[in-house]
């Protein structure tokens, strides 16, 4: 309650045990049990040790994506919803990446492309690859909340990702070489970029068929 309240930050170091059992006025083993549960929601990281104890952190936008594919797979959200969300959100940042990609960007995401071109050779591909390239996508804006969200809803997409390549084998060749004429795109200044459009779509038809 207090980290969510805000009254602690992250680098705070929660009260001792003691301190917890008076204040809510619980045993110490339902306070430890209650430290764990933090711990694992990655809230709260705990030391060991002369100046050790629980110290607040800020959950990562791994853990929190995560939680997303949990709730993907819990819920009744489908890899069409999660598809038909990512058409919304990914086009639309479109214009801030053409206008906001460096140099460095566009190398990075040319990179993920020949790693991609590799491991196509090489029969090694994944459709984590595919998700890497839309996350770098989003880092192209300079917008931190743009790439923590992005970066969190990595597993829905990965799953989303996963089981439209059921559908279509092959997709992961035609999707690399989309993404290639979308760097050219973005390295070009085209603030339209349809092949963007047309990749989440062709994404969201796979996905529709499986609803």
């Amino acid at each position: 309650m207090l980290i969510h309240q805000g009254k602690l930050k992250p680098g705070d170091r929660l009260p001792s045990e003691r301190e917890l059992c008076s204040r809510f006025g619980v045993s110490r083993v339902t306070v430890r049990e209650a430290l764990r549960v933090l711990e694992a929601g990655g809230l709260v990281d705990i030391r060991v040790g002369a100046h050790g104890g629980a110290f607040v952190t800020t959950p990562t936008n791994a853990r929190l994506g995560e939680g997303l594919a949990d709730l993907l797979r819990l819920s009744p959200l489908t890899a069409s919803e999660v598809t038909e969300a990512r058409m919304v959100f990914e086009l639309g940042i479109v214009p801030m990446v053409v206008a906001r990609a460096t140099e460095q960007d566009i190398t990075a995401l040319r990179e993920i492309c020949e790693r991609q071109k590799a491991a196509l050779k090489d029969d090694t591909y994944s459709m984590s690859l595919s998700a890497e390239f839309h996350t770098r996508v989003a880092a192209c804006t300079h917008n931190v909340a743009i790439e923590m969200l992005v970066e969190s809803f990595h597993g829905p997409m990965l799953m989303s990702l996963k089981e439209a390549k059921t559908r279509a084998p092959l997709m992961g060749r035609k999707g690399a070489g989309e993404h290639a004429k979308f760097v050219d795109a973005v390295a070009d200044g085209d603030v339209d970029a349809a092949i963007m459009r047309e990749h989440l779509q062709r994404t969201a038809d796979r996905v529709a068929q499986t609803s």
